[in-house]
């Protein structure tokens, strides 16, 4: 039973994963008074690349064409083990260091095939990919520390089920503190405003855009998918570590319905509200993002303090 709920919990993710993009495209462009596009169009855009046999720049390696690959499975690997629907995985246990570690691996193996391309735009990406994702993933590490350190253990099961089970021993006022460290964080690692836009080819602002320039057909379509599934990914666990309602603590029919439920409501508002704020912020100057992220490594880090002290 455990496998299953496992395994569908990661094709739920995988397909919800592309609606949850077309969600914050559509958000955004109502707000900016734009009709905007239906919520599938990521899944048809996805299926028409899929269609399409990929090609390779003449100096590419190995290493460019096995980071879509790598990319995906390290995510789908993420969805299967934490707990998003259930607190339950296929290991047994979720690590919070293993799940930023696969998290690190995908970003890594994109940088790589970036520099493998040998063109500027993809080194000058990788470069950039590189430097957030250093101040980025102690960020993550640190900011669910807060709450572990409370809990007694680093496995994400035991502290959404901590957290669910008795919300009191778990969250502090620290804990807001945390929070808005993880949002900030997750904000960096999907390279969304205001560090990084999404909807535009700006040579000297793009980040993510600029590692993927070469890609074509199936491997962009893995590409894109995998960074839609990043996302759904982050805003998943920033519900549900934070906010862990609903979530199934045993595996019942009936609780495994409320928790895909919830989590389907708990996404879609944060990546609403995440659509809303980039409306609203503009995207910051490269060389001051160093100082945001410095600044969500502080709060993460003021977070594990207190609530060390409080505990």
């Amino acid at each position: 039973m455990t496998v299953l709920v496992a395994l569908g919990q990661a094709v739920l993710l995988a397909v919800l994963a592309p609606y949850v993009l077309g969600l914050t495209r559509a958000v955004r462009a109502r707000l900016e008074g734009r009709a905007g596009r239906r919520l599938g169009q990521p899944w048809r855009d996805l299926r028409k690349l899929l269609r399409k046999p990929p090609t390779s720049p003449s100096d590419a390696s190995l290493f460019f064409v096995a980071a879509p690959p790598v990319l995906l499975a390290t995510s789908l690997l993420v969805a299967v083990a934490a707990p998003f629907v259930a607190t339950t995985s296929l290991a047994g246990e979720a690590d919070l260091i293993v799940v930023v570690g696969l998290l690190l691996l995908g970003a890594v193996a994109l940088a790589l095939a970036g520099l493998d391309t040998g063109t500027a735009f993809g080194g000058m990406g990788a470069s950039r990919e590189m430097t957030i994702a250093a101040l980025v993933e102690p960020t993550l590490l640190l900011s669910v520390f807060a709450l572990s350190v409370r809990v007694g253990s680093t496995d994400l099961a035991a502290i959404v089920t901590a957290g669910a089970t008795d919300p009191a021993s778990v969250f502090t006022p620290a804990s807001a503190l945390a929070a808005a460290a993880l949002a900030i964080a997750t904000l960096a690692e999907c390279g969304r405003v205001p560090v990084d836009n999404p909807s535009t080819h700006l040579e000297l602002t793009m980040v993510h855009e600029a590692m993927v320039l070469e890609y074509s057909g199936r491997d962009l379509a893995l590409v894109e998918w995998a960074s839609a599934l990043r996302l759904t990914i982050l805003l998943g666990l920033l519900a549900n570590l934070f906010a862990p309602w609903g979530v199934a603590t045993h595996l019942t029919p009936v609780a495994l319905a409320i928790g895909t439920a919830a989590f389907i409501a708990k996404v879609g508002g944060l990546a609403a509200l995440l659509a809303a704020g980039e409306v609203l912020a503009a995207k910051l100057r490269l060389f001051r993002v160093p100082e945001l992220l410095a600044g969500s490594f502080a709060l993460a880090l003021l977070a594990v303090l207190a609530a060390a002290v409080l505990g």
